[in-house]
């Protein structure tokens, strides 16, 4: 490209970058429901308080197809015209593309071929959830996770240890994006002296009911009370059957999911796959100590904090120590999380990926 063509897209990308218009790119979405989504909806939020003029590139407007193996998630079908055509509508003076799927390729290549710089987000351990499925080595996955995130210039993860995992992976220009917590809606409760008609304690787990979840870790755990699963997914069916004890009350959402979290007495994550984990954050600011793995997540969210929550390798012990932890520290752990600050985070990796970006090419 000639020097004369440099200077004129970089002035007009300096242009844009002033009017603060920030386009996503995410192949999650609704009818969805999980971690990937929430976090956007409520970065959104955030932005539109901040003046910043968001829009949007989803699955909805395009054909899809649903994706073998998890037929809950659709897969866009669509061509690069089409996903070019939109991006150059939406005139943006950013763009961040949120997950490695057929639109975040497809919004990848847009910004390649046109010089604009890009910030990419990795909020699924992709390599781990495709190989579980289908018979592809980690090792080639992971390669494409390198291609796919080191091609911007910034890669927001939400965790130290999960950003030390994957600059050990060869991923580069790495950026700390932290999660926040609805402390109004997520709050603790009266309890009740038999919630869902249960005896106590309960232990409960929310989220996706899929084989990534690790789900019968915990439902294997020989443990006091009742044990409470809320949420759906894929293998809901199966483990209803083999669980038969278990109560499984399906999707909850609003008042309805911050009902049930603050009936819990200990909220267990069994995942040892999730990058961050907002359902922790909710049960914390619930008021409801924690019992985990010590992995990516729980180690970064609970630490060393055993007086809000309990992490170990043995998932039975970590739920029986969190019984004694503190309903008032796991709502002041929460309490150091906001919306407002993740999203302050979040727009200064954009506009630093943007500007690690002109820095590069005025070399």
């Amino acid at each position: 490209m000639a020097a004369t063509d440099l200077a004129a897209r970089d002035q007009e990308q300096a242009s844009r970058a002033a009017s603060g218009r920030l386009l996503m790119v995410t192949d999650a979405w609704h009818p969805q429901v999980n971690g990937v989504i929430r976090s956007i909806e409520n970065t959104n939020r955030e932005l539109s308080k901040l003046g910043i003029a968001v829009s949007m590139i989803t699955p909805q407007g395009f054909r899809s197809i649903p994706c073998p193996t998890y037929p809950e998630i659709r897969l866009s079908v669509t061509t690069y015209g089409r996903v070019a055509a939109r991006i150059e509508a939406a005139l943006p003076s950013y763009v961040h593309i949120a997950t490695e799927g057929p639109l975040g390729l497809l919004a990848r290549r847009w910004c390649i071929r046109n010089g604009m710089p890009f910030s990419t987000s990795y909020h699924t351990r992709f390599p781990e959830y495709v190989a579980q499925r289908l018979p592809i080595p980690k090792s080639w996955l992971y390669a494409f996770v390198r291609w796919f995130h080191n091609g911007g210039s910034g890669c927001m993860v939400a965790t130290p240890s999960l950003a030390s995992e994957l600059a050990g992976k060869g991923l580069r220009n790495l950026l700390a994006w932290s999660r926040g917590i609805d402390a109004t809606l997520f709050r603790p409760q009266p309890l009740e002296p038999t919630p869902f008609g249960l005896p106590r304690p309960i232990f409960m787990t929310v989220g996706r009911v899929a084989p990534e979840k690790n789900l019968a870790a915990f439902l294997d755990l020989d443990l006091p009370g009742s044990k409470v699963v809320v949420g759906d997914g894929p293998s809901r069916a199966d483990l209803q059957e083999r669980y038969p004890n278990v109560l499984f009350t399906g999707t909850k959402f609003g008042e309805e999911l911050a009902a049930a979290y603050a009936q819990a007495d200990v909220f267990v994550f069994p995942s040892k796959t999730d990058t961050f984990g907002n359902t922790i954050l909710e049960a914390l600011a619930s008021g409801v100590p924690v019992a985990a793995y010590p992995v990516t997540g729980p180690v970064d969210i609970i630490g060393p904090n055993a007086r809000a929550g309990a992490l170990s390798d043995d998932l039975g012990k970590a739920c029986m120590a969190a019984l004694a932890c503190s309903r008032t520290e796991a709502r002041a752990l929460a309490m150091t999380y906001s919306w407002e600050a993740a999203t302050g985070q979040f727009i200064d990796n954009v506009r630093s990926a943007n500007g690690r970006a002109g820095k590069r090419r005025n070399r």
